[in-house]
């Protein structure tokens, strides 16, 4: 519904009354359940009340404003009004962000209040393919409702839902309301028609208002409480106690186990090897059923076994591989785990979550490594766990055979469409790159193309577009008799290669026109595409893109009176990870940095933006030279001089 920006009017405070009602509204509506503590008097009614007290500040917090949009939706544009209630949760940095919007007598609540509410509304499950589609505005059909039935019991018809996808279950990315009464399907393959009626979304404009104009935030990896199944816990505990499982305070599998031999996850995978062939026979041989927990825990171990050592791999040079340690939790998981998950199924890929393991959580999982003596681990903060070393040499990492990875987990390069490894810690460094410009004829030019048989819709340097029209002149005779830089026109060149300007009005005139000056018509004539090769790659193997060659953006503004920040942006297509980047610029230039979402950005393929403090642009372009990026590919824009005048 806001794919385009709605119209909001200034904002107003809400009064704490007003402010309270709302919340309780929202509460009845909902159905949302009051926190009691078990422990305090029945009768104490200050204790009664401090559960709702809580509640109400989470769902609207007391710094909450609102203000009335008005917007357009559906085919025929119908104006849309109603009330966006702003506010900011607490430990979001006092960023004021839209929780909810109310239109007619129906409030939404937005990805934002979601995050910091976990089960306020039902959650529905659905491919990450279908929730990409949602992002762009679609609604979800029946067929593409995933993990039911059974389904919540308050997804009725007319309730309002929310969204994740199978790959983060635990994050909800779109809000909608039911068109059928979903927990009453028995079924939905083969079923048709809409399920859920798609209101917002992570991406669409209500989620990138804010008060200072910032992008809108990120979704979270993980969040706690979203998938919290009681039944399914007690389930997990107890198979995990059947199979002799590690006690709850470590975790994991038997650690007497011989590490050569293959867990029964990798065994049902067959064919081993990221090399493998197409994956479509060989998924449709895979059982698509939920995982035990053993094979969850298996799954995770080789997946960061596998992390390992494709980084070994394509990193070969790098003292840690291109790994910046010490590696985060969230790191971990997005370097060195959710790459290499044998998620071929969608059931699979519902299993292989987390807190289905008998870890139950990242942390526990890192101590299971260390107590594997595969990496040394240190506690930070008193609540997360960060990895110091690897032991790049240990039996296990030694010992491991890569097994066929999911087509839709490779990582697929940015400029050519082939797949390309993850954009690691360090991995871009040292790497070497080449720009190739590519021209496309455009069909007025097929005709000169046919004398040399070339494809009239392929890719051609300007040096092989100089040739084919060197044989078409051949081939029709046109050079001049007097003066062999000259080429006599014909109709055919005059209509593909030939203008309205002056200079190729005298060439009609006079009949003729010097050969390079209609080389140069030639390959004006054609489209521009491009690639970036990396390493070995080759032209031939690539997937040239539409347009003249990106450039990296240096930019350097005032903030805040005269402070100066330095911005990069357009790294991704050089395979530059910018948060490596970012803490590297930050030791080097002895300032803060920081990486958002570069403003105006496709959420879809987002471009991210470093900030650094201070005129840096010696230390950045010295960085992206590091990286292989040659001078002439940064543009370079300095903001803080002023403009002279007259």
């Amino acid at each position: 519904m806001f794919k385009k920006k709605p119209n909001i009017k200034p904002l107003a405070p809400l009064k704490s009354s007003e402010r309270r009602r709302t919340a309780d509204q929202i509460i009845a509506d909902f159905g949302i359940e009051v926190p009691v503590d078990p422990n305090a008097d029945p009768e104490d009614k200050t204790a009664s009340t401090a559960g709702l007290t809580v509640l109400r500040k989470s769902i609207l917090p007391e710094n909450a404003l609102s203000a009335r949009f008005t917007t357009t939706a559906g085919p025929n544009l119908k104006q849309v009004s109603g009330t966006v209630y702003v506010g900011s949760h607490e430990g979001t940095s006092g960023e004021q962000r839209i929780l909810w919007a109310k239109v007619g007598d129906k409030m939404y609540p937005t990805v934002y209040t979601l995050w910091h509410n976990p089960r306020i509304v039902p959650l529905l499950y659905t491919p990450l393919f279908v929730v990409e589609k949602l992002q762009g505005g679609a609604d979800l059909m029946t067929p593409g409702l995933q993990r039911g039935p059974p389904f919540p019991a308050k997804a009725t018809k007319g309730a309002v839902v929310a969204i994740a996808s199978l790959e983060a279950p635990t994050v909800p990315m779109a809000v909608g309301t039911c068109e059928i009464d979903v927990s009453a399907l028995q079924k939905v393959q083969g079923a048709k028609g809409h399920a859920v009626q798609t209101f917002h979304w992570a991406g669409d404009e209500l989620w990138s208002w804010s008060s200072s104009s910032k992008p809108g935030t990120d979704p979270p990896q993980f969040l706690a409480g979203w998938d919290d199944d009681k039944d399914e816990e007690a389930a997990l505990a107890a198979e995990t106690a059947a199979m002799g499982l590690e006690d709850e305070q470590d975790g994991g599998v038997n650690l007497d186990a011989d590490p050569t031999e293959r867990s029964e996850a990798e065994k049902a995978q067959g064919v081993q090897g990221e090399d493998a062939p197409s994956n479509k026979d060989f998924v449709e041989e895979v059982e698509d059923r939920e995982l035990t927990t053993k094979e969850i825990d298996d799954a995770f171990r080789d997946a960061f076994l596998y992390g390992i050592r494709h980084h070994m791999d394509h990193n070969r040079d790098h003292p840690t591989h291109g790994l910046d340690l010490p590696l985060s939790q969230s790191n971990v998981m997005s370097l060195l785990v959710h790459p290499f998950l044998p998620t071929y199924t969608p059931a699979r890929t519902a299993s292989l979550q987390i807190k289905k393991s008998s870890w139950k959580n990242i942390r526990k999982f890192i101590k299971y490594l260390d107590k594997q003596q595969i990496i040394k681990s240190k506690d930070r903060d008193g609540h997360e766990v960060v990895i110091l070393d690897i032991d790049f040499k240990d039996r296990q990492v030694e010992a491991f055979v890569p097994y066929r990875l999911p087509k839709k987990d490779t990582a697929i390069s940015a400029t050519n469409g082939k797949p390309a490894a993850p954009l690691s810690a360090e991995s871009s460094v040292g790497q070497k790159l080449k720009l190739v410009s590519l021209l496309r004829p455009k069909e007025k030019l097929a005709p000169i193309l046919n004398a040399s048989k070339a494809d009239p819709r392929g890719l051609y340097t300007p040096v092989e577009l100089k040739q084919f029209l060197t044989a078409y002149i051949d081939s029709e005779n046109l050079v001049s008799d007097k003066n062999k830089r000259l080429i006599n026109l014909n109709p055919q060149i005059a209509n593909s290669l030939l203008g309205s300007s002056a200079a190729d009005d005298k060439a009609l005139a006079a009949g003729t026109i010097a050969r390079d000056a209609l080389a140069e018509r030639m390959v004006a004539a054609a489209s521009p595409f491009h690639a970036i090769l990396r390493n070995d790659d080759n032209i031939a193997d690539t997937k040239p893109k539409a347009g003249a060659p990106p450039k990296v953006q240096i930019v350097l503004e005032t903030r805040s009176g005269n402070k100066t920040v330095t911005k990069v942006s357009g790294l991704e297509v050089y395979y530059i990870a910018p948060q490596p980047l970012a803490d590297e610029l930050r030791k080097t230039c002895a300032g803060s940095t920081s990486v958002d979402r570069l403003q105006g950005s496709s959420p879809k393929s987002p471009v991210m933006e470093i900030l650094v403090q201070g005129p840096q642009k010696d230390a950045v372009i010295k960085a992206l030279e590091k990286r292989g990026v040659n001078r002439n590919w940064i543009e370079f824009v300095d903001k803080t001089k002023s403009k002279k005048k007259g």
